[in-house]
């Protein structure tokens, strides 16, 4: 076992971890916004819509994500969807994550009391208040532990990114694998890389749900 290696192939997986950052941190947030988006389309009273955005949903969750890769790198030529494999990479993470995001957006609604959302329409509220004021507080509470294991998840996710030669992480260790036939090096840096990096999510999110909860905390004593 010779670690220098992994000094020595430094600057290349540093440039691969910082690629794989990038397209985690950008996929989730396409994800969050289409799956709230998802979410908010799902509660229309039109029939037809909410059935187009269930079949979304329902295909995206049974389906691998290396399929839905290939489709969107490969088979987008085929309708004039040309895209760059780090553009593809982060747009395919975005769509996974939105089937799973828009679930739990729509369980955090729904764990929102409907008396609350009552008396605010009594009140005269618009929708718009009631959501931002009402509904957004109370769901994120209940949906953020949810919120940030799912992020944990296509961290991981990424490594199938490096199929349609995105070079990020995955990708810069299976040319070191290649060039130096280190197998058990490439194996353990690549858990260390990715072990550090659900920590963080892991240890942020803990940070963010404490802050989400004084805050909110705070906001309903001032307002007694």
């Amino acid at each position: 076992m010779d670690l220098t290696l992994l000094v020595d192939y430094g600057p290349a997986l540093l440039r691969g971890f910082g690629v794989t950052i990038l397209c985690w941190a950008a996929g989730c947030a396409i994800g969050l916004a289409l799956g709230f988006a998802l979410m908010l389309l799902g509660r229309v009273d039109f029939k037809p819509l909410r059935w187009i955005v269930r079949a979304y949903i329902e295909i995206i969750r049974g389906t691998p994500f290396l399929i839905q890769l290939f489709l969107l790198y490969s088979g987008g030529p085929v309708i004039g969807l040309r895209l760059e494999a780090t553009t593809a990479g982060i747009l395919g993470l975005g769509v996974y994550g939105s089937a799973y995001f828009a679930e739990i957006f729509r369980a955090g609604y729904q764990a929102v009391p409907k008396g609350q959302v009552e008396a605010a329409l009594s009140l005269g509220m618009p929708y718009g208040g009631i959501l931002r004021r009402v509904i957004l507080p109370g769901m994120l509470v209940s949906t953020l532990p949810a919120i940030v294991n799912m992020m944990a998840i296509l961290t991981k996710e990424t490594v199938v990114l490096s199929i349609i030669t995105v070079p990020e992480l995955m990708y810069e260790m299976q040319t070191m694998a290649a060039e130096t036939f280190a197998t058990f090096e490439t194996i353990l840096g690549m858990a260390l890389f990715y072990w550090l990096l659900v920590e963080a999510v892991s240890r942020l999110g803990r940070r963010a749900e404490a802050r989400v909860t004084r805050f909110l905390t705070h906001s309903s004593n001032a307002r007694a």
